[in-house]
């Protein structure tokens, strides 16, 4: 018998005591439906016999794709309940992808949820996988409903645990090259990895969530997912990102979480309002300047947050400098991978370093190897990849440490700072080697930039790719953003090595998105991507001498 405390351990918890109290609230056009504990547990005990009706055993997969929803939160429940394995699929990943992962995992059955593009995902799922549909407007048809299948569960009673080493969830990473990786993710993993985080960050009273990071990413599934079982939080769910600016204020969730492009919005949306200069003057004046921090964090939404972290990619520090003086809110940067169950180091509340990602978390088992590499070894640490043994064997040290692929160094005081990736480099043509996620870190100081990626493979020296946010362009006039983007430019350079200095910026035409192939569906941009799609301008403009240009 396991002694480990699991989300559905806590799921029974809850419904035991506090029953009748608000777990799930899902927005549905103009209704909104809520669950509480009982009702959660009930209809997750129906799901779980459904599913064991249909011929599932212990172990085998269940696929789920879609924006997040409260039935992705049931089926979750109803997996761990019937001892099946959870598998998320990104609504937004290539049709290659979907068609590999769910033949990869011998998915036994697939949940659609509401997505954009659902036919050309439908069209990418192998037709021997059942498909069973969300009820929502959006969701792609399915040759069984919801409310079909869960009519005619018996449900299950009581609750086999697991063992620590039986598998919990296979979590697909969305590389930027070759075939997505399916980390196993065990039980072991998922309960240290809560309960460790609990206790650097626990309750502070009542909890409120706020779902809109993709459920298919390790992240959401620990945070949000698990952590709401564990601290008994309402969970809201965003309907669709057309109302985030209207639904975030009106939740206003105890704990935020989200990447450095949504921090960046969240900027340029305040100063779209208030320019920077009236800004700074009337968050200056007593009594009134601190009526105002109130306001901008309730339309932003983040007025109840206690823990507002950031993470995926590097935060920029005038970004985390520019929350700290105007608005007096710290932005927690913290660090982890899927391989590790986003168990690595983080910022906390009086522990926040700017630039830094944190010290290592307890019992993290950090350290970095003789060549700099972040290695960590707990009892987080996934159980290997699906299938793939010999990649396994590459991600892990002779003595049991996960390598992470990133390169860092810690300080005096024991922070931790990414300085780049130990294959991410490259080499100019003068045979000097750059790391450019510092470097890209930097220059995303600028308000006006979306997205950047520094190249320099067969260049003398780097040039630096950047996607302005929307409307910035036909908004601001030409001459002042060269003017902006050449003097932020040189304040960067300041700080490099002559060989990493950016040699020209270069606008281009289209935004960077998920949707055209340059961003993976956790907002990471595709470096190899841009350096293909952009390598006639990389060239052409590497020959020319001036400072900025513009892709015509």
């Amino acid at each position: 018998m396991s002694d480990m405390i699991t989300p559905v351990d806590m799921l029974m918890k809850w419904s035991r005591e506090r029953g009748d109290k608000t777990w799930l609230v899902q927005p549905q056009g103009a209704r909104t439906l809520s669950w509480n504990w009982k009702q959660a547990e009930a209809e997750s005990r129906k799901l779980a016999g459904a599913l064991l009706a249909m011929g599932l055993k212990r172990g085998d997969r269940v696929a789920i794709s879609g924006r997040n929803t409260a039935h992705w939160f049931l089926v979750d429940c109803a997996c761990g309940l019937a001892g099946l394995v959870a598998v998320g699929l990104y609504p937004k990943q290539s049709p290659d992808a979907v068609t590999f992962i769910l033949k990869h995992s011998e998915a036994k059955v697939l949940f659609l949820g509401p997505m954009m593009d659902g036919a050309e995902f439908i069209g990418a799922v192998p037709k021997d996988i059942p498909t069973i549909g969300f009820p929502y407007a959006d969701a792609p048809t399915a040759q069984q409903t919801w409310d079909e299948v869960v009519s005619k569960g018996t449900p299950v009673e009581g609750y086999q645990r697991p063992a620590r080493d039986d598998l919990a969830a296979l979590i697909y990473t969305s590389g930027t090259t070759g075939n997505p990786k399916g980390v196993m993710i065990t039980w072991g993993n998922v309960t240290f990895a809560a309960e460790q985080t609990l206790k650097v960050m626990p309750s502070q009273g009542e909890e409120r969530f706020f779902s809109y990071l993709p459920l298919a990413h390790a992240f959401e599934r620990g945070a949000v997912l698990g952590l709401s079982t564990y601290l008994g939080a309402e969970v809201h769910f965003l309907e669709n990102l057309d109302k985030l600016a209207e639904q975030l204020p009106r939740v206003g969730p105890t704990r935020f979480y989200g990447v450095p492009l949504v921090y960046g919005r969240f900027q340029s949306g305040v100063l779209r309002k208030m320019p920077q200069d009236k800004l700074a003057r009337l968050t200056g004046i007593p009594i009134l300047g601190g009526f105002i921090r109130k306001k901008i964090l309730k339309g932003l939404g983040l007025h109840n947050a206690r823990y507002i972290f950031s993470g995926a990619a590097p935060l920029p520090i005038p970004v985390m400098n520019w929350f700290k003086q105007y608005l007096k809110v710290d932005l927690l940067q913290g660090y982890g991978m899927t391989e590790n169950s986003i168990y690595a180091t983080a910022n906390l509340p009086h522990q926040n370093r700017l630039g830094s990602v944190g010290k290592p978390m307890p019992d993290s088992g950090f350290k970095l190897s003789e060549e700099g590499e972040i290695l960590f070894k707990h009892p987080g640490v996934m159980a290997g990849y699906y299938k793939e043994p010999e990649k396994t064997k590459e991600t892990f040290t002779e003595d049991g440490y996960l390598r992470t692929g990133d390169k860092g160094r810690q300080d005096a005081d024991g922070y931790v700072y990414i300085t780049g990736r130990v294959k991410d480099i490259f080499k100019t043509l003068k045979g000097k080697y750059v790391s450019p996620a510092p470097i890209e870190g930097q220059l995303a100081r600028n308000v006006d930039i979306d997205q950047l990626c520094l190249v320099g493979s067969g260049l003398t020296q780097p040039l630096m790719l950047v996607s302005l946010l929307p409307g910035v362009a036909k908004n601001k006039p030409r001459a002042q953003l060269d003017k902006e983007l050449i003097a932020d430019m040189k304040i960067v350079n300041e700080n490099l090595e002559a060989h990493e200095q950016i040699a020209k910026l270069v606008v281009v035409k289209e935004a960077w998105t998920i949707d055209n192939g340059v961003m993976t569906p956790t907002m990471k941009v595709k470096r190899n991507e841009i350096e293909k799609r952009y390598a006639a301008i990389i060239e052409k403009e590497g020959a020319i001498r001036s400072q900025i240009a513009w892709e015509e």
